[in-house]
Parts: structure tokens; sequence; C-alpha cells
């Protein structure tokens, strides 16, 4: 195993996940408050609170522990950017393993952390209501909040990559 390509893959991975993740997060805000009004009450309506959070307390309840609200507002942020910043690490795999170029292998990485993800993982582990409570175009935004989270992974760690290509020119 090249462990040098290894932590450079988890590297690079990281940091663009951050960025996509940081990305995402307005993206998603912005598509949110276009949606028509009924949707977002629909929404609001059966969605039992916030994803991250809930996974926060069904967590710590798994290892007998009991949060405050700040805390369990903080663990919900460390999955929230655990798992951005986790998930990044599917770009550089996609790049170095597959034929895929930078937008093929974002979009591929948003779309697949949409739906294993969002789509399969959250509601079957009870971290938001069931699928088919949420108006359709819920699942839309979420769909199109995680291409953005994709292709700003692709944005970021190509520019790192090129960075590095350069520097190591001038050094």
């Amino acid at each position: 195993m090249n462990w040098n390509a290894t932590l450079a893959t988890l590297g690079l991975g990281t940091i663009a996940g951050y960025v996509g993740t940081k990305v995402m997060e307005p993206v998603s805000s912005a598509l949110y408050d276009l949606e028509p009004a009924a949707a977002r009450q629909q929404e609001d309506a059966v969605r039992p609170g916030d994803p991250y959070d809930i996974a926060a307390k069904k967590t710590a309840a798994l290892f007998g522990a009991t949060l405050s609200d700040s805390q369990q507002k903080m663990l919900g942020q460390v999955f929230h950017y655990g798992l951005g910043l986790g998930w990044g690490v599917t770009y550089p795999l996609l790049r170095r393993h597959t034929t895929l170029g930078p937008v093929a292998a974002g979009l591929l990485s948003g779309m697949t952390m949409s739906l294993l993800v969002d789509e399969g993982l959250t509601p079957a582990l009870g971290f938001s209501a069931p699928n088919a409570a949420y108006p359709l175009v819920t699942h839309a935004r979420g769909f199109v909040a995680h291409l953005a989270y994709g292709l700003s992974v692709a944005a970021a760690a190509e520019t790192l990559v090129w960075l590095g290509r350069t520097a190591q020119e001038y050094s």
C-alpha cells in the first residue's frame, strides 16, 4: 500500500469535504426559501427536528448518556461536519480509481451522498420522518444541494492538486 497516496487522498478529501459542506449550507437555505409556502409548512410539520441533533441524541443514548440541549447541538454539528468531511474522500477515490473527470466524479459523489445518506440512512435510522412524509420539493432540494456539495468538493480538490503541482514546479 502506498501510504503517501492514501494520506494525500484522505487529506485532500477531508479539506474538499469541508469546502463542499460550507457551500452546500447556503445553497440548501436559498432553495428552501424558493419553495412554495405550502411545501415548507408540510416539511416543517413532519420534520421531527434537525437530523444531526437527533443523531447526536440517539447516539449518546446508545452509550447511556443524556445530553443537554447545547451538548446535543454541538455533537450534532460534529456529526454534520464529520459527515461532510468524511464523504469528501469519495471524490479523490473516484478520481484515482476510475476514468471519471472532475465534473462527473463531483456529481456522482454528491448524488450518492444524497441517495445513500439523506434518502436512505437518515430516515431508516429515525433521524428524520419517513421519506413519504415530505413533499417532493424537499427531496429535490436535498438532491440539488448535494450536487452543489459534490461540485464544490471537486473544485476544491482539483484546485488543491493544481496548487500542489504548481508549488512543486517552483521548488
